[in-house]
């Protein structure tokens, strides 16, 4: 009677999961999948769903398709794009998580909390209201360019805001920051200290120390981090409407939105969603088996 306990007892736990996930995920994938295979109201230019997959239509995705890799391909440029900007931001945000990471998780100490307190305290703010901010210091009379210009004792004013790729880059790299931090830290804070101090004892320099153990055990840490980075990066469209704003810095999620408000074009949009989907799936899937490998040889 015991076991035959214990045995019901994980599938009734994992019911409220297994409900949250059928109502938040698995449905509205549904509507997308829907949405992206339907048709579009010859009258009123709406996006018509087909709720029955035996009568889905390609029509939508045909569009899509053509727009990334036909004559007509103006979609393709916002794509590289998009992938050109997760890369660099990807990883400037490792460049300055790590150390930051490094040191919060070594040195420390007993301020650890407080130190992690004070890296992300600022990001508890709305994400709108902290890139709002930033388009108030780079306004062409705000805070950076009084500052590069010696309060304008030098011709060095920019225009930050008019279109530049860099601005929209360093908005993802500052907008996502800390989701690479604290993964790292996690990742670092678990190292033995008796490895490094064993490692110099056998003569490594600090750089083998950095290469041969630092490195190798904080790769969960790196991997989470750059995931965990990446995946919002991706479908991001906010950084890029408020510090460009122009066509020529657009990037795939820009490219959702406007079809989304778009008459007539929510299915691309849906279109356009999956195949971001399925992209961001095999770096997740690659994380979650290669994770699972590490604990059973462990």
């Amino acid at each position: 009677m015991g076991n035959r306990r214990s045995r019901l007892l994980w599938p009734v736990l994992g019911l409220p999961a297994i409900f949250w996930m059928a109502l938040f995920f698995a449905i509205p994938l549904y509507v997308v999948l829907c949405v992206a295979f339907g048709t579009v109201d010859p009258v009123f230019r709406n996006s018509v769903p087909v709720w029955n997959p035996l009568d889905w239509s390609f029509s939508q995705v045909s569009v899509v398709f053509n727009r990334l890799f036909g004559p007509d391909n103006f979609y393709l440029p916002a794509v590289l794009r998009t992938l050109l900007y997760v890369i660099i931001a990807v990883a400037a945000c490792l460049l300055i998580a790590f150390p930051v990471s490094w040191f919060t998780a070594r040195y420390a100490g007993k301020r650890k909390a407080l130190v992690l307190t004070l890296l992300v305290a600022p990001f508890w703010i709305s994400y709108m209201m902290r890139m709002l901010a930033w388009v108030n210091l780079l306004q062409d009379d705000g805070w950076v360019n009084k500052v590069v210009s010696l309060n304008g004792l030098l011709p060095t004013e920019q225009s930050w805001l008019s279109g530049r790729p860099t601005t929209v880059v360093l908005g993802l790299i500052y907008g996502y920051v800390p989701y690479m931090i604290l993964p790292l830290f996690a990742a670092l804070d678990r190292i033995n200290p008796s490895l490094l101090e064993a490692a110099r004892d056998l003569g490594a320099s600090g750089f083998d120390v950095f290469r041969r153990v630092i490195v190798p055990m904080s790769i969960p840490g790196v991997a989470a981090g750059m995931l965990l980075v990446a995946l919002p990066m991706m479908g991001d469209y906010f950084t890029s409407d408020l510090l460009s704003g122009s066509p020529n810095t657009s990037m795939i999620g820009n490219l959702i939105n406007n079809s989304v408000t778009t008459p007539g074009q929510s299915g691309q949009a849906a279109v356009l969603l999956l195949l971001v989907l399925i992209f961001l799936a095999a770096p997740m899937i690659w994380y979650t088996r290669s994770t699972a490998r590490s604990e059973v040889r462990s």
